[in-house]
């Protein structure tokens, strides 16, 4: 049995490197400090998204940061080069996720209905077929529902209500035709 002790001692705080530590560190930080609204702005117009501009500006930091020690002229211009070029790959990335979504079946994608989706698609088409079924003479909802609730043969039916088995199908192919017009129909729209 492993024991762990009340007050585990305290884990060090990971730290980036302080930017004085070399002077391309420190030119590299203050530069982008500087420009960052600048950037960030301009990415917002290329791609269109203010929050995914600044998720561009921090992925251009991070790699900004990780190339410190590259030399270049006007660091200023480099840095709204890279930002250029990090605007174009992520709306190719947006393009080419956007035609593999639209060559998707509908089931396959990420958007797909839900279960709860589902789940108020059929609740419509319940309430869709209740009407239909309400609409109906009273015989045929009748016979409907002894067959189809009650568990009732055609011939029991028959001899229940007092009229032949060929009325009882009669009724039966009404109410079937009712219910399946009813769910296949275009839904009705709201008025405005």
């Amino acid at each position: 049995m492993r024991v762990f002790p009340d007050n585990p001692p305290p884990m060090p705080k990971p730290t980036l490197p302080e930017p004085d530590e070399t002077s391309g560190a420190s030119d590299m930080l203050q530069v982008f400090l500087q420009q960052q609204g600048r950037v960030e702005k301009q990415l917002s117009r290329w791609v269109a998204c203010r929050a995914t501009a600044a998720d561009l500006c921090q992925e251009l930091f991070i790699r900004l940061w990780r190339r410190k020690d590259v030399q270049v002229q006007d660091l200023g211009q480099y840095m709204m080069r890279s930002a250029r070029n990090l605007a174009i790959d992520h709306i190719r990335s947006q393009r080419s996720r956007l035609r593999t979504e639209s060559a998707l079946l509908p089931e396959q994608m990420v958007g797909a209905p839900t279960a709860l989706e589902d789940g108020h698609q059929a609740n419509h088409e319940l309430q869709q077929v209740e009407a239909a079924l309400r609409a109906l003479p009273e015989r045929t909802r009748h016979v409907f529902l002894l067959n189809r609730i009650h568990g009732q043969s055609y011939t029991d039916i028959a001899r229940a209500l007092d009229i032949s088995a060929s009325a009882v199908e009669k009724h039966m192919m009404r109410a079937l035709q009712a219910c399946k017009s009813s769910v296949d129909a275009p839904p009705v729209k709201a008025p405005k």
